[in-house]
Parts: C-alpha cells; sequence; structure tokens
C-alpha cells in the first residue's frame, strides 16, 4: 500500500489511542483545580502532537532533518510514547468491562444505581504504571548503552599444554558502530578493554550495521586494542552489507573489502574461513576464524569451517571464531569434536532482560538456546558474548555491554 495512504492512517490510529487514554488523564484530574486541569490537557496533547508530527516527518521529511542519529531516536520516542500507553489502556479496559458489568447487573435487576463513572484512583495507577517503561528505555539509553561490563570466566581446557595455563583471553563482539552516539564513552570502553591486560583480544563479528563507511569517526578509536600475541577478528552477518539495496553487486563487494581493509588498518587479523597457529612458550595453540554460518535460516552460511579446520588439524587445542551460537549445536559439536572453546556473538542479549548472579532471562532465549555467557558439553565449550554495542535501540535495559575476559587453565 502506498506510504501517502498507509502513514496517516496510522496517524488516525495513533490518535485514536491518544483518545483513548485521555480518559485517565481526565479522571486522575478531576480534584485539579480547573487551571491544573487545563495544564494537565495541555501538556498531554502537546506531547502527543509531537509525537504524531515526528512520524510524518520520519516519513516525509527530508532525511538529513534530524540528523545522523535524530531518526532512530524520533522512532524510539514514538514507540516508548505508545508502548506506555498500553499500560494505561489495559487498566481502562479493564475498568471499562467492570462498568459495562455493573450496567447491566443495574438494567437487569433495577436495584439501585451503582457508580459507573471512571475511578480517579484507578487513572492515576494506570498513569504511574505507564511511568515505568518510559524511564527503564530513558535510563537504557542515557546510562544503559555504555554502561560496559567485565565479565571473568575460568575455562578449563583438557587439550591446553601446562605451557599456556593462565593464557587470558578477551573477548568482544557486535560494535555496531553505526549505531553509536556517544564517542567518549566508546573510548572509554576500550580503555577498559586494555585494562584488562589480556594475551590475545578476539573480535567475533558485526564492526559494522551494513556500510565500512560506519568506523570513519571509530578505527582510531578501536585501533587502539592492543595484546602481546595479537587481535584476531572474523566477519558477522551485518558486516557483508546484505540488508541495504546496493546499485550494483560490485559496490556490496567494494564496501566488503574495503571494510576488510579496516581491519588491517586497524591492526586486526581478519580470519575468512583459516587459521593462524599461535607459538606461546615452544606450544602451539590455533586460532580458527569463520565467516558468518548460521543453523537460522534467515541468516547467512558463508563460513567454511572445514576450511579452517584443515590447516589446524594437527594442533592439539583449538579456538574457534564463530559469529552465530547456534553454529556449535549445529555443526562444531557434531562434526568437529576437537574444537575446545568456540567463540560467539550475536543475540546482544537482545539489549533487553534480567542478567544478575545466578540468574539470567531474556526473551531471546525463545530463539537461541545459547544466547549468553559459558557453556559446556563433555569436554567442549562456547562462550557467547552479550555485545559491546547495539543495534535499533539506541540502549540497554538489564543486557549490559560486555567485555569478556577468560582465563585458560589446563585440567
Amino acid at each position: 500500500m502506498n506510504k501517502r495512504i498507509v502513514i496517516p492512517l496510522l496517524a488516525l490510529f495513533l490518535l485514536l489511542i491518544d483518545l483513548y487514554a485521555f480518559e485517565a488523564v481526565k479522571a486522575a484530574t478531576q480534584g485539579f483545580t480547573a487551571e491544573g486541569q487545563q495544564i494537565a490537557y495541555w501538556i498531554y496533547w502537546g506531547i502527543s502532537a509531537l509525537v504524531i508530527g515526528g512520524v510524518f516527518l520520519y516519513h516525509f521529511g527530508p532525511p538529513y532533518i534530524f540528523g545522523k542519529h535524530g531518526r532512530t531516536f524520533v522512532m524510539v520516542a514514538v514507540f516508548t510514547h505508545y508502548f506506555a500507553k498500553v499500560f494505561i489502556l489495559l487498566f481502562l479496559f479493564i475498568e471499562d468491562i467492570w462498568r459495562m458489568l455493573k450496567w447491566a447487573w443495574n438494567s437487569l435487576t433495577g436495584g439501585d444505581d451503582l457508580p459507573l463513572e471512571r475511578s480517579e484512583a484507578v487513572a492515576q495507577t494506570s498513569l504511574a504504571v505507564a511511568t515505568v517503561p518510559v524511564a527503564a528505555i530513558s535510563f537504557g539509553i542515557l546510562t544503559g548503552a555504555h554502561d560496559y561490563r567485565v565479565r571473568k570466566r575460568e575455562v578449563h581446557l583438557p587439550s591446553l599444554p601446562r605451557a599456556l595455563d593462565g593464557l587470558r583471553v578477551v573477548q568482544i563482539s557486535d560494535v555496531h558502530s553505526g549505531s553509536f552516539w556517544n564517542k567518549k564513552a566508546v573510548q572509554g570502553g576500550i580503555e577498559l578493554l586494555n585494562q584488562q591486560k589480556g594475551d590475545v583480544v578476539f573480535f567475533t563479528g558485526d564492526l559494522v550495521n551494513n556500510r565500512a563507511s560506519e568506523m570513519k569517526e571509530y578505527a582510531e578509536v578501536f585501533s587502539k586494542i592492543k595484546a602481546p600475541l595479537g587481535v584476531y577478528s572474523i566477519l558477522g552477518n551485518h558486516d557483508y552489507g546484505d540488508y541495504v539495496d546496493w546499485t550494483t553487486p560490485q559496490a556490496k563487494q567494494q564496501n566488503l573489502q574495503k571494510l576488510a581493509t579496516i581491519h588491517r588498518e586497524m591492526g586486526w587479523d581478519l580470519l575468512l574461513n583459516e587459521s593462524r597457529i599461535l607459538t606461546i612458550e615452544n606450544e602451539p595453540l590455533a586460532v580458527l576464524g569463520i565467516e558468518n554460518w548460521s543453523a537460522k535460516m534467515r541468516f547467512p552460511k558463508y563460513g567454511r569451517l572445514a576450511d579452517a579446520y584443515a590447516q589446524s588439524r594437527d594442533i592439539p587445542t583449538k579456538i574457534l571464531l564463530s559469529h552465530d551460537p547456534s553454529h556449535w549445536d549445529a555443526e562444531v559439536r557434531k562434526d568437529f569434536s576437537d574444537i575446545d572453546l568456540t567463540l560467539s556473538g550475536h543475540t546482544h542479549g537482545m539489549q533487553f532482560g534480567i542478567d544478575i548472579p545466578g540468574f539470567k532471562w531474556s526473551p531471546v532465549k525463545y530463539v537461541y538456546n545459547r544466547w549468553a555467557d559459558l557453556y559446556q558439553e563433555g569436554d567442549q565449550y562456547l562462550y557467547v558474548n552479550r555485545g559491546f554495542g547495539y543495534l535499533g535501540f539506541p540502549g540497554r535495559v538489564g543486557m549490559p555491554p560486555e567485555i569478556t575476559v577468560l582465563e585458560l587453565r589446563s585440567s
């Protein structure tokens, strides 16, 4: 359907939501003075007008009108505004059912009239409850987006030589540089990473949202990541530019080549279905890195683990970098039982959930069985990083961005 028809219809639908939710405002301000009520009404409709106006500007205004990140924040504001009103509507709907039942009872029994006006207490409660998602989302943007947490785990690998006992592996994933809006905070995250003094650093994909140009402002920041044994990286599903309508196939390929160049210029060793053999005190450690491979149908299978494995087959200890954690159960455990540790990302922990010691939950668990932290099956391990950046929603609620530190131990 034509956008010029859909958007006005959408705006009309949103206006109807506003009109229904306004019933709560009227009921909640019954005890106000006339002047107080008018102020409350003006505030309510002023905010609603700004939000609906933002919908029209987003779809019909010039793209540059909101600036680089303005369009994202406009849509977040629209979502937050109406998500909060869902709670108001729920209270009003339940109350309306109750009022209807009371009216029907009165009509059938002819008894004394029961009060049918809206409850001031119910209205005030609905408005109070509606502030919770607004506060949570606002906090998630202003604070949660860059509240970097260091998560440390010990991983005991039977194949790890004694000389490598205590090796510190640092992992980050899912940078999504095109979403960043606070460069200073990102720099702080990189400083925190370097403070962990990792022996080696691994990046497990999604450096950008779509285009290599998104790294223009941040390549220098991420080039400061250093480790004695090097920084190794792979590609994630967003790095290929699959979600952009390119003018030609060549333009898409050039974008991918430019992104690979950026990895090299930052001092990162990009692994494309290949291995690197690190030698530490005369003991070898294989690092395998593959392109994106997912067991989920909507994500691509560019990775060729067999190619990377062939280069390191005889190395006793193997660490695999694979962006999508569904790869571990679908292929790694099934066909490559001597890959000791797999490092993934991709899920972001959905940027929303509960993540406290002893308990973690996120809606993403209903899509990915392995979605955050450390998993073990037999002698094989998978670690799923919750992500360094964010995508879509420019923040995080209850699921902070992560810097992982794994200390490898020989069993």
